[in-house]
């Protein structure tokens, strides 16, 4: 018999901001099994299910490790519900309207060459401290030597859609030109007939057979001339894609502009007349100056900090949510678009923030709302293949004298107004400039986020930081 602990600790691999993740080479079958055994075993005390559901996203390893995981829910005599390819939040959606919990095999936003599984109770996604008791469970289960074929049900994809267009008129988006960037996105198969339900004319994009790691936090410069060739070339209301499994957006205007996450979830939660807001430390200081919500509190990044401060909040306000700088929306509580009821999916979402932003704009253009906001641009990149103990240990120098740090990266106004660490280092000059670094949780990055008031002085604060970080001999 072999133990979850030593199986999952042999593997190497741990939890970042968001889910297990590793290399493909480390997620053997075994080590499948061991996370999903002791995933049972830790929420088993606590809830009620004699089912879990599972589903995957595009990478050409996510299927495999699908099985090995079905197989282990078998072992432990429980059903499996296999989904297949769709967005983690209609799998996180349909399993909560369930009642059961759920895995979701998928490295997000990572090269095709890593991977990941994402774990949800009955109630929801899983707290870090849920990860520390699957990391230290030590639930016994035999080698894993055949796996199960899985026959896919289209119930998640179908309730998913339902979730949405039963909240507007099926005329909403009627004489929109919608373009769908699918490229490998989990969802790609659902957005089209998602949005013509709402009488847009849908045009798909550059659909990709090999796996396609898009970083809604940091779009690649080919994407940004992408968006702005197809929006001219096909004339587009919108632009709409994902990152690898749906739960981040990466819409674009009218112009082909990519908005940032930060902003479309602000004006998301603004056009659900949202109180109370949970927001991570790295997001854009105009969600406070807006002065358009009651409460705004800033956490760690990382959606499981965020929907931790949910039940805080829900003392005082009755509609709570959150967002990230990388887009994906976290609604907190039930609450009400057009009248109708939306349940709440405190989990991040793509679709949600996309068609607020789209109902929002039919009096205006999407560039007009986001130019009526607080001029406060942000930007962010990384250096990949950075390793993060070494991320570690200059951030440990940094923090010890900060005006030494700036002027090892060259910068000419180290005139610091405050720091904060609540999650890396995020250092405010008196000038109002922000830079904030941060080792990612998820891969060997050290990413860099700025904020200044212009995307010009954005951009070059980042690039500036990183190129000049590399150079720092410790």
């Amino acid at each position: 018999m072999l133990k979850s602990a030593s199986v999952i600790k042999d593997s190497g691999i741990q939890f970042g901001t968001s889910g297990a993740r590793g290399l493909v080479e480390q997620f053997t079958t075994n080590v499948c099994a061991a996370f999903t055994h002791a995933f049972i075993s830790s929420i088993q005390s606590r809830f009620e299910f004699k089912q879990v559901a599972i589903a995957i996203d595009n990478r050409p390893s996510s299927s495999a490790m699908a099985q090995a995981c079905a197989k282990a829910v078998e072992q432990l005599g429980l059903e499996v519900i296999y989904y297949g390819v769709i967005p983690t939040p209609a799998l996180a959606y349909v399993s909560m309207q369930d009642n059961i919990p759920c895995i979701m095999v998928t490295g997000s936003h990572i090269p095709f060459d890593r991977n990941g599984l994402k774990f949800y109770r009955p109630d929801g996604e899983i707290s870090k401290a849920d990860e520390q008791a699957i990391l230290s469970s030590e639930a016994e289960f035999k080698t894993i030597t055949d796996l199960p074929l899985l026959t896919v049900s289209d119930k998640a994809a179908s309730q998913y859609i339902e979730r949405y267009t039963s909240l507007f008129d099926n005329k909403m988006l009627a004489g929109k030109r919608i373009g769908i960037y699918e490229h490998s996105s989990a969802g790609r198969d659902l957005y089209t007939p998602l949005f013509e339900a709402l009488g847009a004319e849908v045009i798909a994009l550059e659909r990709s057979d090999e796996f396609v790691p898009i970083d809604t936090e940091a779009v690649s410069e080919a994407d940004k001339q992408k968006a702005k060739v197809w929006s001219k070339e096909f004339n587009l209301d919108f632009i709409f894609s994902t990152d690898g499994d749906g739960d981040r957006p990466l819409v674009a205007d009218e112009n082909g502009d990519w908005l940032r996450g930060d902003i479309l979830g602000l004006l998301c939660a603004n056009a659900m007349d949202i109180e109370a807001l949970a927001v991570p430390v790295s997001c854009n200081t105009a969600i406070e100056s807006c002065e358009r919500f009651n409460h705004v509190t800033r956490t760690k990044i990382g959606s499981p900090y965020v929907i931790a401060e949910f039940d805080e909040l829900a003392k005082q306000y009755d509609s709570v949510a959150g967002f990230e700088a990388n887009g994906g929306f976290l609604l907190g509580s039930d609450a009400l678009v057009n009248g109708k009821e939306i349940k709440a999916l405190p989990t991040r979402d793509a679709v949600l923030p996309a068609l607020m932003l789209l109902a929002e704009a039919k009096e205006n253009s999407i560039y007009e709302l986001v130019n009526a906001l607080p001029q406060r641009y942000t930007h962010s990149d990384r250096i990949q293949n950075f390793a993060t103990e070494f991320s570690l240990n200059i951030l440990k120098q940094a923090k010890e004298n900060i005006s030494q740090f700036l002027k090892k990266l060259n910068f000419d106004d180290i005139n610091v107004e405050c720091v904060d660490i609540t999650d890396g280092l995020r250092i405010t000059l008196v000038c109002g400039d922000i830079i904030h670094f941060r080792p990612s949780g998820n891969a060997p990055e050290l990413r860099c986020y700025s904020e200044s008031t212009s995307v010009e002085k954005a951009i070059y604060l980042v690039n500036h930081a990183l190129e000049n970080i590399q150079l720092i001999n410790l």
